[in-house]
């Protein structure tokens, strides 16, 4: 984990309200992991002291750092606004990442919405190209798709108002594929909204299919400190439940670890 200033060397509009920027941040990109994400202070936000967490959607060898992120709230309304040549104080990088497949081993990717971004890298490093599986509210919230297929991914999509692909939760083009997984060596991920997660899980129960699944929680510190961002999970140590932070012992959980409710 290191911390210090980067320098934004683009930061633009991809689509509705979605925004790519790119730090310079070689002290930290080169020690990122599939699934891990930085803690920004972002520049001009004056009387918003908390820094905000972003996954880390790719890094280069010259320590480029891209962050894929969603205009929701005043923090990255500013870091929308912020130009090239800026710096903000990145954090990182931080939280459990996702483990990659093994070479012989088929990644099959779930994301809703700009889960894309967290599990760019992890595509990115498969030995075997996969398959994402995306699901979003509409055709605006769809993102990332081609990146995925230059990359060699397939995609298939699923949007709740039949926008584009199959009408419906991204739940649906998942389930065929744990139906065959009992046939073919696959690797399942998710990231999305708490809720996809939990749907996710509960479907991999029933498959007795495991999972590995990027909790989305509110964050303060980042590094573990305030546990202000526990989820409640599985205590294998003496068969009952305990709470783990989303920013240290996740983001990334094992499905048949998480409490489904």
């Amino acid at each position: 984990m290191e911390t210090g200033k980067a320098e934004i060397v683009l930061n633009e509009h991809i689509k509705s309200d979605y925004y790519k920027v790119i730090f310079n941040a070689p002290h930290i990109a080169g020690f990122v992991l599939p699934g891990q994400f930085v803690h920004v202070q972002v520049a001009g936000l004056r009387d918003r002291i908390l820094r905000r967490p972003f996954s880390i959607c790719d890094v280069t060898e010259t320590g480029l750092l891209t962050i894929v992120y969603k205009i929701v709230g005043e923090g990255t309304k500013v870091l929308s606004e912020l130009k090239v040549g800026a710096s903000c104080d990145l954090l990182g990088p931080l939280g459990t990442p996702y483990s990659l497949p093994k070479d012989d081993e088929y990644p099959v990717i779930a994301a809703g919405g700009y889960g894309s971004a967290a599990t760019y890298i992890l595509a990115k490093l498969s030995k075997k190209k996969g398959i994402l599986l995306i699901g979003a509210k509409t055709e605006d919230d769809l993102i990332l798709i081609d990146d995925y297929k230059k990359l060699g991914f397939d995609v298939k999509v699923a949007t709740e108002d039949g926008s584009v692909g199959i009408e419906g939760f991204v739940t649906l083009l998942l389930q065929d594929f744990f139906q065959n997984s009992k046939n073919s060596k696959m690797k399942f991920y998710g990231c999305g909204p708490n809720p996809m997660m939990i749907a996710i899980a509960k479907m991999a129960s029933k498959y007795e299919i495991n999972v590995e699944l990027s909790l989305d929680h509110a964050m303060c510190c980042g590094i573990g400190a305030c546990y202000a961002c526990v989820v409640k999970v599985k205590d294998n140590d003496n068969d009952s439940w305990k709470f783990a932070r989303t920013c240290r012992e996740g983001p990334v959980f094992s499905s048949d670890s998480i409490y489904l409710g």
